[in-house]
């Protein structure tokens, strides 16, 4: 795109006119620009965090629907004849993140990949809960278990979104308008 277009692509508005750059489709151009006007690096790295917590979190529950109704090839994790329950992976994983943390590393501390293995790890033993408070193997009761699958589903939502909510609402506004001129120029006559 040559500096005239960019110009002019950007006085007809978000999504309109545009053309890829860099062979990306020019939406995503505009969520990368909302991106660096919204999220400085505190940010981004909570964002991550709270991404990876919600996709952690339903990708275990998946996992653990899978392995209990028998629709997933696989079976539970066991060493020795015992059950190796996912809390102690988080556990692992935030010693992990842990240590960079105290070890102080300027370039590890803060990273988004750090602050995703966090969120993941959190994730992992939050699933968990209820058989660390009791420790009994109550996973499956029950008794609590909707209401903690829909607190730790909202709590994942609500804390992406508030994170960056000026973010999130110009990206809904970048990608209603793009959505919105590809629809016009598809229904537009051809010349």
């Amino acid at each position: 795109m040559t500096m005239g277009s960019k110009a002019l692509s950007s006085q007809r508005g978000p999504g309109m006119g545009t053309e890829p750059e860099h062979g990306r489709p020019a939406l995503v151009d505009r969520w990368r620009e909302s991106a660096d006007r919204h999220l400085d690096p505190t940010k981004r790295s909570l964002l991550a965090m709270w991404i990876s917590f919600g996709t952690t979190w339903g990708t275990v529950r998946l996992i653990t629907h899978g392995i209990r109704g028998g629709w997933l090839p696989w079976g539970n994790i066991s060493t020795g004849g015992r059950h190796l329950h996912h809390y102690n992976l988080g556990i692992a994983t935030l010693a992990g993140v842990g240590l960079i943390a105290v070890r102080g590393d300027e370039r590890a501390v803060g990273h988004p990949a750090i602050a995703a293995a966090y969120g993941a790890g959190t994730a992992l033993i939050t699933d968990e809960f209820a058989l660390l408070l009791d420790l009994r193997d109550v996973y499956w009761a029950k008794q609590g278990r909707l209401s903690v699958d829909v607190c730790l589903g909202i709590l994942s939502v609500l804390g992406t979104y508030l994170t960056a909510r000026p973010f999130w609402h110009e990206i809904a506004t970048v990608t209603r308008h793009h959505v919105g001129a590809a629809a016009r120029r598809r229904l537009a006559p051809a010349p």
